[in-house]
């Protein structure tokens, strides 16, 4: 314990202690943003979820209406009728009977009509993405600054031992150990790309 007597100096300590407070502050600071982050983000999938089910209900709407004016025209003899019925079909439908007269409601018929949803539903898919990311990210700056905050109380009663003491240095070489650490977890912490 002798040849960590160095780690007990007054200085050291000291530097120990900012170099300590300055990492758990930095890694808070971090946090709180990676949490602002998550929630943004979360919002914007909640918002995106919301959108796109309506734009699905719509959408639905739409080909209720597209199939009754296309059964009012297939069932109709008056070719006033019949104009009147195809003028009404939507411009998905008209699309999809000028490329198939046979199956005009085909899947491709169905994938335009919930092409807005289905981009909502793809924009939610990003943005969840996204907030699991800052999660993560946040989880693990939560770890660094727990390591760092058990490295901070170390060097706290690394402090309050006499200098001689053997305590003093075994806290002490606690609280480097725990800064090492500490700067290894915060280079594991995940990134958001």
């Amino acid at each position: 314990m002798k040849s960590l007597r160095f780690l007990g100096n007054e200085v050291v300590l000291g530097t120990l202690i900012a170099i300590l407070s300055i990492f758990t502050a930095f890694a808070s600071w971090q946090g709180s943003i990676a949490g602002s982050k998550q929630s943004e983000h979360e919002l914007h999938d909640m918002q995106h979820l919301n959108d796109g089910n309506a734009e699905y209900l719509s959408a639905n709407q739409f080909i209720v209406y597209d199939y009754t004016m296309y059964d009012g025209w297939y069932t109709t003899s008056d070719p006033d009728h019949e104009d009147y019925y195809q003028n009404s079909y939507s411009e998905q439908l008209q699309t999809a009977l000028a490329a198939d007269a046979e199956n005009p409601f085909s899947e491709d018929y169905y994938d335009s009509m919930y092409a807005t949803a289905y981009g909502y539903w793809g924009d939610f898919d990003t943005s969840s993405d996204i907030a699991g990311q800052w999660n993560n990210r946040g989880d693990g700056l939560q770890l660094v600054m727990l390591v760092m905050a058990l490295g901070l109380a170390f060097a706290a009663w690394a402090s309050l031992g006499k200098e001689e003491s053997n305590m003093r240095s075994l806290f002490s070489l606690l609280a480097v150990t725990t800064l090492v650490i500490g700067v290894i977890t915060y280079l594991g912490v995940p990134t958001v790309i």
